[in-house]
């Protein structure tokens, strides 16, 4: 699967999208939260893209498909976390549909290709 470059795999684009999403949202949380929520929003949403692409370049559909599971994790815990920013009045419901929708959509989009991933080293091994 590593045919092509990261930056063209459409995950990878989606989830770049995410965090210049989440970066704007955040921005506008309360400056008490800059090392709290802030933070950890930050760090969840980029932690998407970036194991993406780190196992992309691992070389290998098994290590490919445990970096995509690490991406499923951050995107649970940013998830999460824009639960939060409603939940404590930090932003309004509607500003977060967005994100919390890309959350839902890019979540499906790792299923997929993991489950791709799974297929393709599957197929391989049988034709050993």
């Amino acid at each position: 699967m590593k045919a092509v470059h990261f930056r063209k795999l459409l995950i990878w684009q989606r989830s770049m999208e995410l965090v210049g999403k989440v970066y704007r949202l955040s921005a506008v949380l309360p400056r008490s939260e800059c090392f709290g929520l802030v933070n950890q929003m930050r760090r969840a949403g980029v932690s998407v893209p970036s194991n993406i692409s780190e196992g992309h370049g691992r070389g290998s559909n098994r290590s490919f498909a445990l970096f995509l599971r690490q991406a499923r994790g951050s995107l649970n815990e940013l998830e999460t976390q824009v639960e939060l920013c409603v939940q404590q009045g930090f932003a309004k419901a509607g500003q977060c549909s967005e994100i919390l929708r890309e959350v839902d959509e890019i979540g499906r989009m790792l299923t997929a290709f993991e489950s791709a991933l799974r297929r393709t080293r599957l197929n391989q091994e049988q034709a050993s």
